[in-house]
């Protein structure tokens, strides 16, 4: 059975982009098809950032972006990196607007109201962007959420499914050779959570990684023993820490933040 990842983006709630998705795919029956929706999607920034994570799962992309300056970017960014990639709203415009002769308003968010909830949402979504994989420690403290982990534990997917939630995520990458930024024993240890899983698990996303590059799938990096090191190494610091002390191994997404939520005590219903 093949594996596939498709993510659904919009400016919107997504659910277009995923309907369509899920329509076609559903025609796959011997696929194992795994649906991301990625919705309110508004600047250069935030998009960047997902299909940073789509390249990297070598997703399918549908999109429904009025933008067509976004819209644009995502056939750009596919067409250099070779991913497959379908506008659900574009053309669907174009045609109308052929029809009835005039241009359509491209205003982003047209079928969601601008609220409260909204605006948080999109504050969330940049501050989680900008402070992806270690950058600004210097925001730390302005963090709802600090995530850390080895690399492939899966924390830049998981930051913006929390960001989503209107909440502001920091990930940094942790390791033997890794610098910890000193911010990190100003914050509250509440607000950490440490990332950790199976070494066998870590070893073959890994090699999968290296083979997308078109690389030797045996390297320092995807070797099992460098990869117990990391694990023995975040472990150690996580008890430093006093954080809490995830185990994301055959947990989706959608689980460890319903877990680091309710560590929380914050709702996990939409």
């Amino acid at each position: 059975m093949k594996n596939i990842t498709i993510f659904a983006i919009s400016d919107s709630s997504g659910e277009t982009a995923m309907q369509v998705a899920k329509t076609a795919g559903v025609q796959f029956e011997d696929a194992n098809i795994s649906y991301e929706r990625y919705p309110f999607i508004t600047t250069e920034s935030m998009l960047l950032g997902i299909l940073k994570i789509a390249n990297q799962k070598q997703a399918v992309i549908f999109h429904t972006l009025a933008n067509t300056n976004l819209s644009k970017l995502v056939e750009e960014f596919c067409e250099k990196q070779q991913l497959q990639n379908f506008d659900c709203l574009q053309r669907p415009m174009q045609i109308i607007s052929n029809r009835l002769g005039a241009l359509p308003e491209k205003a982003t968010g047209l079928s969601h109201n601008l609220n409260e909830d909204y605006f948080k949402r999109i504050e969330a979504m940049e501050f989680s962007v900008e402070n992806d994989d270690g950058s600004n420690p210097e925001n730390l403290d302005k963090a709802d959420v600090v995530i850390l982990g080895i690399s492939r534990t899966s924390k830049t997917p998981l930051s913006l499914y929390l960001a989503n939630k209107q909440l502001k995520v920091s990930n940094i990458p942790i390791g033997p050779s890794i610098q910890l930024p000193k911010e990190i024993w100003n914050i509250n240890p509440e607000r950490i959570f440490g990332l950790t899983s199976n070494a066998n698990n870590i070893k073959k996303i890994r090699q999968a990684r290296m083979i997308s590059y078109g690389l030797n799938e045996e390297t320092p990096y995807s070797n099992s023993d460098h990869i117990q090191k990391e694990l023995d190494y975040a472990d150690q610091l996580y008890k430093k820490i006093g954080c809490l002390v995830i185990n994301v191994h055959n947990k989706s997404i959608e689980e460890t933040a319903t877990i680091i939520m309710e560590s929380l005590n914050l709702d996990t219903k939409e």
